[in-house]
């Protein structure tokens, strides 16, 4: 099956306007995550999917393909509907552009599920959740069911700990595999209940009856969304390049 990452990514930030290209060890930002969509080594063809010509550019500089799309996508997933409709692939991985300590497997762990079963229709990923992290409404859990598919996702403590002693709880993360005509039909839906009442997109995806394969794998260790994130960041490499 043909595998197509792509990683959208624009400037216009409220809480840090430009972070895509904003400077890490010498190499934008954007450059971080797409080396680690290489390493993954899943994928056919990678695409960085943005409505800015100054990240085509960067992208050009550093030999990574990268493609212009509207400005008007209200979500990454609609901006990756677009990227569909030229780019032919079967399975379309979804890697946030703001994520450069992203773990490649992770990203392989994601896709391998729909790269091997033509069943499934949607993936995503798992951590275990820290109790501190647990009632925090911006971190989001899920709940599966004995196969491994999403049952719900939400930004409350779930499932509640009746019983104590069996209470665990699974962090989501934010990276997504969809086949072709599941994220094309993403883009045509209207907003859905759910999805508005949690602030969470792929919830349209659940409402809509698409079943979501959940694997285990690492959170990234801090993804940037502002510039005091982004110099914590690049402690990180630097701690991580000796």
């Amino acid at each position: 099956m043909r595998c197509c990452i792509v990683i959208p990514a624009r400037m216009g930030s409220t809480r840090f306007p430009g972070k895509p290209l904003c400077d890490l060890l010498g190499k934008p930002m954007i450059q971080w995550v797409v080396e680690a969509a290489i390493k993954a080594e899943v994928a056919d063809r990678i695409v960085v999917a943005t409505p800015d010509q100054e990240i085509v550019s960067a992208c050009r500089e550093f030999g990574t393909e990268a493609l212009l799309t509207s400005i008007n996508h209200p979500t990454g997933t609609d901006r990756i509907a677009e990227i569909s409709q030229s780019v032919v692939a079967d399975v379309y991985v979804n890697v946030q552009g703001d994520e450069p300590l992203i773990d490649p497997e992770t990203i392989a762990i994601c896709a391998n599920p729909l790269l091997t079963d033509s069943s499934i229709p949607m993936g995503s990923i798992f951590s275990p959740c820290p109790d501190e992290e647990r009632d925090n409404p911006a971190v989001v859990k899920v709940v599966t069911d004995l196969d491994g598919f999403a049952l719900y996702f939400s930004r409350h403590a779930i499932p509640f700990p009746r019983n104590t002693s069996i209470a665990t709880y699974k962090k989501h993360v934010g990276i997504y595999a969809y086949r072709r005509e599941v994220v094309q039909s993403f883009a045509k839906w209207d907003q859905s209940p759910l999805e508005v009442t949690e602030s969470l997109e792929q919830l349209r995806f659940m409402e809509h009856g698409v079943r979501i394969k959940m694997s285990q794998g690492k959170g990234s260790a801090l993804a940037v969304d502002t510039p005091e994130q982004a110099e914590e960041v690049r402690r990180i490499l630097q701690a991580q390049q000796g």
